[in-house]
């Protein structure tokens, strides 16, 4: 049977004549006087079927009112000129009166309707039934966006002479950051293998091996908290090159971004990206994935305060704490007490701030819970510092910088946000470069690897590595930032195996874990490493900021909800005991 001869957004006035055989969905329907009118529906667009007791006989007419929403349907029939053309549709100008028609399938009642667009519509419900949400436009869109950016990829990194090499999905488990999935091994009892988190070992032995570029469009997972912009299972760009430094790399992958970017979005970013200092980042906007959309800066007052008298400031600043403050502006007569309290609790629960302070600028000058705290020098000093107007608001928090930089950067998204700063038709990308190498955690009370382990130190800190120091070691690293979210990030490598074996050290392994968890990798260093860097992107979140969607989840065909559920297929589901058998488990009770 002929199901089709022109997809349903593919007819113009030029075919007007022509016999054609269609197949879709029927959208929607309607009748006038006696004529049904079907606009039947496919991936590529619509066409408007018309049965009609005239053009199509009794038959097909009485046919005609079994039909309902989301059929199937096989039509066989002319293509006319539309007395009324629809301007909205490409296919508007025409029409096909239909000689004969199919139904291939019925459907049953619908959980959710598919053209009309329902902002209240949830989100569980959609990805239960995620077969009926890929039909709907906007997420059609998204999934043809994912293939042109993919598409787009592919075409640039050949062009470029990279080799697309694919690396093991089942792998060793590595201490990478988030926690691994693990495996059960049937053949090898007690045995785990992992899920990997990122080829990053393997694209690096992959230089070794002489491949020189290679990229690779692979599936990573990582077992750790779910959030919008977050998946377990996601879909990554990896990227490496041999005998390039930090210059080469950002240059290819520049061009990578912008070609992508132009294919999914239509627009041109026709400049060099910004690049921007960890530090600097950090200071003056809370991130190290800063927003550009908007202006609103972190101003530093420690200096300012820590002799002013209140005890809040001063002490922070004697404990080796910062005081920073931001302007909301224009915010006198929005930011109610009850919304600087949500603000407050957003910078105390999220980030662990002690609290906010904050100074209206009234029109008889500042006004302020802690006023009475500070001496009027310290507060002409504190406006003049941070350059507030009347109308504005100043946002104070003080305490460790981790923490001010963490509560005041949210803040600072919520401000722009909540008073409409921020240009939402715009795009602006940044590189934000020389990233620690090392950061302290607090609980487990050790030092951790800020990007990954084999990140390579800068030249000018290498003697002070060599020395002693950690704290203040920066790397060869380099984040994409867009509108405020981290699409890539990667470094030069270590490619020296003492060097990266003092790195291990200075993260606390053993040369026996060493051995246990890196064995492999470091022996592959023993035979010639090449010097070589990558970069990996995140290709759902890439895609989500391009498409300006909020959520990951509407860029993947068949995403986790935030607690890791397939609500579709649910996913994931017990087993029986005789596979628990199989692998040497079984369940404990807690």
């Amino acid at each position: 049977m002929l199901y089709r001869t022109h997809n349903l957004g593919e007819l113009r006035l030029t075919d007007v004549g022509k016999e054609v055989v269609l197949s879709g969905w029927i959208d929607t329907l309607r009748e006038h006087k006696g004529v049904t009118f079907v606009d039947l529906r496919d991936r590529e667009g619509k066409t408007q079927v018309v049965i009609s007791p005239e053009d199509s006989g009794e038959e097909l007419a009485k046919l005609s009112k079994k039909l309902r929403p989301e059929f199937v349907l096989r039509v066989t029939g002319i293509v006319r000129q539309r007395q009324s053309s629809n301007p909205n549709l490409p296919t508007g100008e025409i029409e096909i009166a239909a000689k004969k028609a199919d139904i291939l399938n019925e459907c049953d009642v619908l959980p959710f309707q598919i053209s009309a667009f329902d902002p209240a519509l949830g989100e569980n419900i959609r990805l239960t039934y995620r077969y009926l949400d890929i039909r709907r436009p906007r997420m059609l869109h998204n999934l043809k966006m994912r293939h042109k950016m993919l598409t787009a990829i592919r075409s640039y990194m050949d062009r470029e002479g990279f080799l697309d090499v694919d690396t093991p999905i089942l792998t060793k488990s590595t201490p990478e950051g988030a926690r691994d999935f693990l495996v059960p091994s049937r053949t090898n009892p007690g045995k785990f293998f992992a899920l990997p988190q990122s080829p990053q070992l393997f694209k690096q032995i992959l230089m070794i091996g002489g491949v020189e570029k290679y990229y690779q469009i692979a599936k990573c997972f990582r077992d750790e908290d779910l959030r919008a912009d977050r998946q377990p299972e996601f879909t990554q760009l990896d990227i490496e090159m041999s005998f390039v430094d930090q210059e080469q790399v950002m240059d290819t992958i520049e061009g990578l971004a912008k070609q992508v970017f132009h294919e999914v979005t239509g627009e041109t970013a026709d400049y060099s990206f910004q690049r921007m200092q960890y530090r600097e980042a950090m200071e003056r906007y809370g991130s190290d994935k800063p927003d550009l959309r908007f202006g609103v800066q972190l101003k530093d007052i420690t200096d300012i305060v820590k002799d002013s008298g209140f005890q809040a400031f001063s002490s922070v600043a004697a404990n080796g704490g910062v005081i920073k403050g931001i302007v909301a502006p224009g915010a006198y007569d929005k930011f109610s007490r009850k919304i600087l309290g949500e603000y407050e609790e957003l910078a105390k629960t999220y980030y662990g701030a002690k609290g906010l302070a904050w100074i209206k600028m009234g029109p008889g000058g500042p006004e302020s819970p802690i006023a009475k705290f500070l001496n009027e020098t310290a507060m002409t000093n504190i406006v003049k510092e941070t350059g507030a107007r009347q109308g504005d608001v100043i946002l104070i928090v003080a305490d460790k910088p981790k923490v001010v930089y963490g509560a005041l950067g949210a803040i600072r998204l919520r401000v722009g946000n909540d008073l409409g700063l921020i240009d939402q038709n715009a795009f602006k990308f940044l590189w934000v470069v020389d990233f620690p190498m090392f950061s302290y955690d607090e609980e487990e009370k050790r030092w951790k690897a800020e990007h990954h382990p084999f990140t390579s130190i800068k030249d000018e800190d290498m003697p002070a590595f060599l020395a002693g120091e950690t704290e203040h070691i920066r790397t060869n690293t380099y984040d994409m930032v867009l509108n405020g979210f981290e699409i890539g990030g990667g470094s030069i490598r270590i490619f020296n195996p003492e060097i990266q074996r003092k790195v291990f050290d200075r993260l606390g392994l053993t040369e026996e874990e060493m051995k246990v968890k890196f064995g492999f990798f470091l022996e592959a260093f023993r035979y010639g490493a090449p010097p070589h860097g990558g970069l990996a992107f995140g290709i759902d979140r890439w895609l989500m900021v391009m498409l300006k969607e909020s959520s990951i989840r509407d860029v993947i065909p068949f995403p986790k909800t935030n607690k890791g559920q397939c609500l579709m297929t649910e996913a994931p589901g017990s087993v029986d005991a005789k596979q628990l058998e199989e692998l040497d488990l079984r369940l404990v009770e807690r």
